[in-house]
């Protein structure tokens, strides 16, 4: 081999290997982003990003820094995430995104967070449902107050066939979390007289469940 081919041939071996120590950095310090999301260290979600980081990057369960962080309550940690671009909308693989899961711990302060990403008020979870649907289950009363101001879908249905309504009446315990949501939901616009896939209407479930305040409320709404 002529000198020339040895110095060329250790010159493609050196850039190989400092593109595999490249590849090798970017991915710890995607690793370092996420972990820093998901215990709220804002200021070293902001330094791994400055770092080069990838915004987007997904764990094992394809969650993103700004999930991880939605999902802990971490709203300094949102805050940098949403302000450098983030994305609200991005599912991991249980379809969860970091919208959905505002309506599964019912967080006001983070939702307000994430308003000003824009995000999908439509996009479903797993079960076909909007962030309003499980917050109405859980009985998430400042959440549901709140998400019903940006115009999202009062009346929709998920793959249960079940509307936030239903699932306030069927899933919840008629006490006074659940009748302020149903009182919500009713001064919303919601249909009180839109029924389940078998046909039961939302009084129907209040009266067989004992909810007597909830089936008040329902009646003085003209449901049937």
């Amino acid at each position: 081999m002529t000198r020339r081919a040895i110095l060329t041939t250790g010159l493609g071996l050196l850039l190989a290997a400092c593109g595999g120590c490249k590849v090798r950095g970017e991915a710890v310090l995607n690793e370092e982003l996420l972990a820093r999301a998901a215990r709220g260290d804002a200021a070293g979600v902001r330094d791994a990003l400055a770092a080069g980081a990838d915004i987007e990057a997904r764990d094992g369960l394809r969650r993103t820094a700004l999930l991880l962080a939605v999902a802990a309550d971490h709203i300094e940690a949102a805050d940098v995430l949403v302000a450098a671009g983030a994305d609200p909308n991005a599912q991991d693989s249980n379809q969860d995104t970091p919208w959905l899961v505002t309506g599964v711990t019912g967080s006001v302060a983070m939702l307000k967070t994430l308003l000003p990403a824009r995000p999908d008020l439509t996009i479903r979870n797993r079960y076909g449902g909007i962030s309003l649907i499980p917050a109405c289950e859980r009985g998430h009363v400042d959440y549901v107050r709140e998400v019903l101001k940006t115009g999202i879908n009062v009346d929709h249905v998920n793959d249960l066939g079940w509307t936030g309504l239903l699932e306030a009446v069927i899933l919840g315990d008629g006490g006074l979390p659940h009748q302020e949501i149903v009182a919500l939901l009713i001064a919303a616009g919601a249909d009180v007289n839109l029924a389940d896939r078998d046909g039961v209407t939302p009084l129907a479930h209040a009266l067989a469940k004992d909810q007597t305040k909830v089936a008040a409320l329902l009646r003085a709404a003209g449901a049937r």
